[in-house]
């Protein structure tokens, strides 16, 4: 049974979450401070974190940064839960590694759905491409889909698995453009119209990641009023 940490300090939000985890068939346990969720992380099999911003001792952009740092669990899916709604608190959330994005006040059902896409993200659903094209090695760029290994030039990039996803899905069409509400479908697996704005704050940090200049970038280029695609030049 899939098993989801609630990280948040106000019971009434702990009870309505697990009211309705539970009702959808999940399992789960509940934290209320940061130190309090990093043990049960580092001690208890957990598929998926919910994570409270505003939470004490550490707050939840610290906690999601160890996990990230923390080879055992970098690629546990995290999901930021938050008052915090300006768009610079979800850019900031998303660079520190969370996968998703969800303010309150919420819908549990939206919020259901969101943890049943990014478990399937992690676990099963991949980017549409050939099956034995594992490797793409295009304009300095080299990434491995068997290690999830991101290059340039020879020189590590920093990027999480949610953007090597984006990256190698765009990567592996270039010339092609991807609509948003397709790269949303493709990477994160919604099944319901969301703000695409999600899309857009992942390929700004990307292209601050790989491009020379962000402003004027080389690989992944925008096509107003559509989405976007990864250049087709050499």
């Amino acid at each position: 049974m899939v098993k989801v940490l609630i990280v948040d300090d106000e019971e009434s939000i702990q009870e309505l979450i697990s009211y309705n985890l539970k009702n959808e068939g999940f399992s789960f346990d509940t934290a209320s401070t940061g130190e309090e969720a990093l043990q049960k992380v580092f001690s208890q099999e957990i598929d998926l974190v919910l994570l409270d911003w505003m939470i004490p001792e550490p707050n939840g952009l610290e906690v999601c940064r160890r996990l990230r740092s923390n080879p055992q669990t970098t690629n546990l899916p995290v999901i930021m839960l938050t008052v915090k709604n300006e768009e610079v608190d979800k850019v900031l959330g998303l660079e520190i590694g969370a996968d998703d994005y969800v303010t309150k006040p919420f819908s549990p059902r939206e919020l259901i759905a969101r943890i049943r896409a990014n478990l399937r993200n992690h676990k099963n659903i991949q980017p549409e491409i050939a099956p034995d094209k594992k490797v793409i090695n295009r304009k300095g760029l080299y990434l491995d889909k068997n290690k999830y290994m991101a290059l340039k030039e020879g020189q590590s990039l920093n990027i999480s698995p949610r953007e090597f996803e984006l990256l190698f899905m765009l990567a592996s069409s270039p010339g092609r453009v991807f609509r948003r509400e397709e790269i949303l479908n493709q990477i994160w697996g919604y099944d319901f119209p969301l703000d695409t704005r999600t899309v857009d704050v992942h390929i700004r940090y990307l292209r601050q990641k790989i491009e020379e200049d962000p402003g004027n970038p080389d690989y992944l280029l925008t096509i107003r009023g559509v989405g976007y695609k990864f250049t087709e030049s050499d």
